[in-house]
């Protein structure tokens, strides 16, 4: 089969492409391993996280998207590069038309940098579409009714809010603290009050394993491996739920005041559209347990989880591809 159309959720955390009649055919994370001798790029994808905080000084393994846009532009175009080929496979003959997701908050030069990095890395043509739009349609949220639609899309680098009506974004923010954030601010309170140094990986098991956005004592408690600050050697300590509760709340804070920023300059005939249909969650982040509850609890808003959070704008990419005619007007930016 001829690949002529693909979709790609490009996230600061993982990548994601879709190809229309396939569904999602790659899901991996966004990282590349660089050679620094020759500047060769060694790995993309699973094999490249695999070599995070293990690599000799002769290579790096990093993200090229920070904050959920491109940080370093060469490095980005190789990662894509490395997903339209694996996606379109050896036998290429056509070049494919590429549907690539940003975020909301993104800049018109951030938007030229991603479109233009899609063509170099072999598209025919690039689009780009907001994050929440296309969280929306794969969540399956009828967006083209004159009705108001809430959506929160937390991924890895960037919290999109947004209220949806008639195919458009009428309210929006969008700020830089999801997933990542919620990782760094775990890896700094065990070295604040353990004196522990643990990295980026150990962190993110903490908040899949025993995370949540309110103490619950039913997700118990969790030993880590680091290395002791004070001695130098490694050393194992138990943390527990409430902890890591402490820890991710500045951040949850941070987000909350997004939502209830946007529900503040929501017109009143869509914020009563919300009350009655709830808010939906997707991305990574929906996945910390209780985080809906808190939501709710704090904006007396009713807060559901998409089904499928982590494909939702994949889905979405998909969607959009499959109508890309009647899309192309409302939602879309093209080379």
């Amino acid at each position: 089969m001829f690949v002529k159309k693909i979709g790609i959720d490009l996230g600061t955390a993982n990548t994601l492409v879709y190809i229309p009649g396939k569904g999602v055919v790659i899901n991996e994370p966004s990282v590349v391993a660089i050679s620094i001798e020759d500047n060769r790029v060694l790995a993309v994808g699973n094999e490249a996280r695999e070599m995070i905080g293990r690599t000799p000084d002769s290579i790096v393994a990093s993200k090229p998207l920070r904050d959920g846009v491109i940080a370093d532009y060469r490095i980005t175009q190789a990662m894509l590069s490395y997903f339209i080929n694996k996606a379109s496979g050896k036998f290429r003959i056509f070049r494919p038309e590429v549907l690539v997701s940003v975020p909301a908050g993104i800049t018109s030069t951030e938007k030229r940098a991603v479109i233009e990095a899609a063509i170099q890395s072999g598209a025919k043509s690039a689009y780009i579409a907001k994050q929440p739009v296309l969280a929306a349609i794969g969540a399956g949220i009828p967006i083209n009714s004159p009705v108001g639609n809430m959506i929160i899309d937390i991924g890895g680098g960037t919290t999109d809010v947004a209220i949806i009506s008639l195919g458009g974004i009428v309210a929006w923010s969008s700020v830089r603290v999801a997933g990542d954030k919620l990782d760094r601010a775990i890896t700094d309170y065990i070295k604040r009050k353990h004196n522990l140094a643990i990295g980026d990986r150990t962190a993110e098991e903490i908040k899949i394993q025993i995370g949540s956005a309110i103490p619950n004592p039913e997700r118990g408690t969790i030993k880590i491996k680091g290395r002791d600050m004070i001695e130098g050697l490694p050393k194992i300590i138990e943390i527990t739920n409430k902890e890591v509760v402490e820890a991710i709340s500045t951040e949850l804070k941070e987000i909350i005041r997004a939502i209830k920023s946007v529900l503040q300059v929501t017109p009143p005939e869509l914020a009563a559209d919300v009350m009655d249909r709830g808010m939906f969650i997707s991305g990574g982040g929906a996945l910390l347990s209780n985080l809906d509850d808190l939501i709710s609890k704090t904006t007396g808003v009713p807060c559901y989880v998409t089904e499928d959070p982590l494909t939702c704008v994949a889905k979405g990419c998909g969607a959009v591809l499959e109508n890309l005619e009647i899309y192309k007007r409302s939602i879309m930016s093209k080379k």
